[in-house]
């Protein structure tokens, strides 16, 4: 008799940050293997015309929108998405943004805006919809970490705190759902190629530049792209009941030495 009951075929996802990088890519390949995904954005233009190429390809797709920085939001968007297509399965807590700045030169107001959206924005997500997962005693919960949170960065402003919070609160959480059938998991992107941070100047990049190449960060050119860390939140979600994928990280692979 196996441990646990299998995975349904069919598992209703939720995912924040869906209008871009690494939240489409996801709702891409989880649409394509027949879960149907409802995309949450405060771009939700962005998000319906996602929902639409998904439907379109005999896929389901519902978009709303979301500002997870906002209880309110949060909960009209999970009630939304619930009434649409049924008791949540997975969840991937992928919003946010980036400012470049020193820590002491960012504006404290816009410092905390960055934690609400990646760090207090995930935890509104788990507090709406953990409790009825744990109600049905399965689900995954998958967070979007940062290689930043293992060693942090140089002029990353509140990006190095932020996300080193959500991984600390995953870890928490992890040992705190230990037991309901509910897995906690940390996805780690290395440098990914997305919309963060591209809106900066090259007066702002510059410095950042230096600076991760003074420290060591820079060793390449090579940038992952969003569908990679896409796969490794399919791959964690996907693994049979009974096996937790705790924590991925997905680092790019450098380019191939001449006397290679």
């Amino acid at each position: 008799m196996p441990r646990f009951e299998p995975h349904p075929p069919r598992r209703p996802a939720i995912i924040s940050g869906a209008s871009s990088g690494i939240g489409t890519a996801t709702a891409y390949a989880l649409a394509e293997l027949g879960h149907p995904v409802a995309l949450g954005a405060r771009r939700v233009e962005e998000c319906e015309a996602i929902a639409d190429k998904i439907r379109s390809s005999g896929g389901e797709a519902f978009a709303h929108f979301l500002d997870v920085t906002d209880t309110a939001s949060v909960n009209d968007f999970v009630t939304a998405a619930e009434s649409t297509f049924g008791s949540t399965e997975i969840v991937l807590s992928g919003a946010g943004d980036l400012e470049f700045s020193t820590a002491h030169e960012m504006d404290p107001d816009q410092f905390l805006k960055q934690v609400d959206v990646h760090l207090v924005g995930a935890q509104r997500l788990a507090h709406r919809i953990l409790p009825g997962m744990i109600e049905r005693k399965r689900g995954d919960f998958v967070l979007i970490g940062s290689d930043c949170a293992d060693s942090p960065r140089p002029r990353m402003g509140a990006y190095n705190a932020a996300k080193t919070g959500v991984e600390a609160m995953g870890r928490q959480m992890r040992m705190e759902l230990e037991g309901t059938g509910i897995r906690a998991s940390i996805v780690r992107p290395g440098p990914t190629q997305t919309a963060m941070g591209m809106n900066t100047t090259e007066e702002v990049i510059g410095p950042v530049l230096e600076d991760w190449a003074k420290w060591g960060f820079a060793r390449h050119s090579y940038f992952l792209r969003a569908s990679a860390i896409a796969d490794a939140v399919v791959a964690t979600v996907s693994a049979p009941r009974g096996a937790h994928l705790v924590l991925i990280e997905v680092q790019p692979e450098a380019p191939l030495r001449k006397d290679a």
